[in-house]
């Protein structure tokens, strides 16, 4: 058996080639996932929405466009102050509780008739800022499909 061993190193050896032991990579916790926005055309990405890190926030936009309201968010930052104020303002607080809305306020398709949920803060700001943070190189009037994963 030795000697059969010798033999096949040594062709190896000779005809120019390396045996090398591959190492598999697992990706760690820390380490970033990859950008879940992709690229549709000039003025439409599609943002994949993950409903294991802010699960009450995608059950809400599930539930909004189950109920016929749209996936598609054309960006308008501008308006989001005004569209939180149409949106919200027959709906009173509750201690505890965050307001959500979908369409969001940051969306041209936000405002009066928005679809709200009392959600927890820590969901709902948590998603607020990552949604936020994904979009922050595209333009307004850019539409986004949401896609809840």
């Amino acid at each position: 058996m030795f000697r059969w061993i010798v033999t096949l190193l040594a062709t190896v050896l000779l005809a120019g080639c390396s045996v090398q032991q591959q190492e598999v990579v697992r990706p760690s916790k820390t380490e970033p996932i990859a950008a879940p926005v992709t690229q549709v055309s000039a003025d439409r990405v599609k943002l994949e929405f993950p409903s294991a890190k802010y699960p009450e926030t995608a059950q809400h936009i599930k539930e909004a466009i189950a109920s016929g309201k749209s996936s598609v968010c054309t960006i308008d930052r501008e308006g989001a102050e005004h569209n939180r104020e149409l949106s919200l303002k027959d709906v009173p607080t509750k201690k505890g509780k965050d307001r959500d809305e979908w369409p969001m306020a940051m969306c041209s398709e936000g405002g009066e008739g928005a679809d709200i949920k009392y959600i927890s803060p820590k969901d709902n700001r948590g998603a607020g800022s990552w949604v936020s943070h994904q979009l922050d190189k595209y333009a307004d009037g850019t539409k986004v499909r949401f896609i809840v994963k």
